[in-house]
């Protein structure tokens, strides 16, 4: 049987906790199945996770994602437990490797075998929640050895971010469920065809696998304002190689090239033109409400297990409003 679809609400929206709980409330309230945090900075977001859960009763809180540099296995482990305890059968722990900018630029990481990274962090992680004591000494990229920590109950699943062939098998093979982000609209389907083959050799099919995805949406009648606003938005996102790479693979390579040649000499009406009005709309869920409910509804057809409704920038709740309002029950639904 297929997995029920779900409509789910980015979190958090800025850097207040406050507004993080009248975000979580207010969707709980409007028919929202879920919130799913990222983790890239401020607010720290299983810390914020934690402080929310005893605003809601039935949302299912995921995290999409954290990454796994910044954390050991054993803090991860020790954190999805509280977690799973503070939302009992309503929490999933979405690991992932980020990105240069952010591992590197920010935390001084060096984003160094990222697929075998997430894998073996998966592997050490769910051994943990299992009570198992660790005895991890041959792993590639992380070790731990005479760890336990009392069985998580419930079980916590573990799902884990991908975007290019390699990583999105493994992720379907050795994650509970795969989470996408920022791809472009044509290139959903070959995506899938690798979380098939990572499937299977877990003895998985595909309709058995949550894909979780977050996408970046404006809500907006003024178009051409709102493509000028993604586009700014997500210029260094693709900029960036890790990005810069899934485009080239998604089928824009000289956009890709471009965007990268114009960022590294700061030539703004390059990577502008670059990341054209035609790459936006592919990438970007834009438009009015009409046209935005029809795109979220067109990618769940198509395979997409969660939707996340992610405003595009860092903004107070209010605002966010404009483009989360159009998702609520009373306005939308995948039937």
């Amino acid at each position: 049987m297929a997995l029920r679809k779900r409509i789910a609400v980015t979190l958090p929206l800025n850097q207040s906790l406050q507004d993080t709980i009248t975000a979580v409330q207010w969707a709980e309230k409007n028919g929202f199945d879920d919130g799913w945090f990222a983790d890239p900075g401020a607010p720290d977001g299983l810390t914020t996770a934690a402080a929310v859960a005893p605003y809601t009763k039935t949302l299912r809180i995921g995290m999409a994602i954290v990454p796994v540099y910044t954390r050991s296995p054993t803090v991860l482990a020790a954190s999805a437990d509280i977690l799973g305890q503070a939302l009992p059968g309503r929490f999933i722990l979405g690991l992932g490797s980020s990105s240069e900018a952010i591992m590197q630029a920010f935390n001084g990481i060096k984003l160094e075998k990222p697929l075998t990274r997430v894998k073996e962090t998966a592997i050490l992680v769910r051994s943990m929640m299992r009570g198992e004591k660790s005895d991890f000494t041959d792993m590639d990229t992380v070790y731990s050895r005479g760890y336990s920590q009392e069985p998580s109950e419930p079980t916590v699943p573990i799902y884990l971010a991908a975007l290019r062939p390699k990583m999105i098998e493994m992720a379907a093979e050795f994650g509970d469920g795969v989470i996408f982000n920022l791809w472009p609209r044509t290139a959903l389907p070959k995506m899938l065809e690798h979380v098939e083959i990572g499937a299977a050799r877990a003895g998985k099919k595909l309709e058995n696998v949550e894909i979780v995805n977050r996408f970046a949406t404006i809500v907006s009648d003024d178009k051409a304002a709102a493509l000028d606003q993604f586009r700014r938005w997500f210029i260094p996102y693709f900029s960036n190689p890790v990005y810069n790479k899934f485009l080239a693979w998604c089928g824009y390579p000289d956009e890709a090239k471009e965007l990268l040649e114009g960022w590294a000499t700061r030539d703004r009406e390059r990577t502008a033109a670059a990341f054209h009005n035609e790459l936006v709309e592919a990438i970007g869920v834009v438009g009015a409400p009409d046209e935005v409910r029809a795109r979220i509804k067109q990618h769940a057809d198509e395979g997409i297990t969660t939707s996340i409704i992610s405003p595009v920038g860092l903004m107070p709740f209010d605002e966010a409003l404009k483009t989360l309002s159009a998702f609520t029950q009373d306005s939308f639904s995948f039937n």
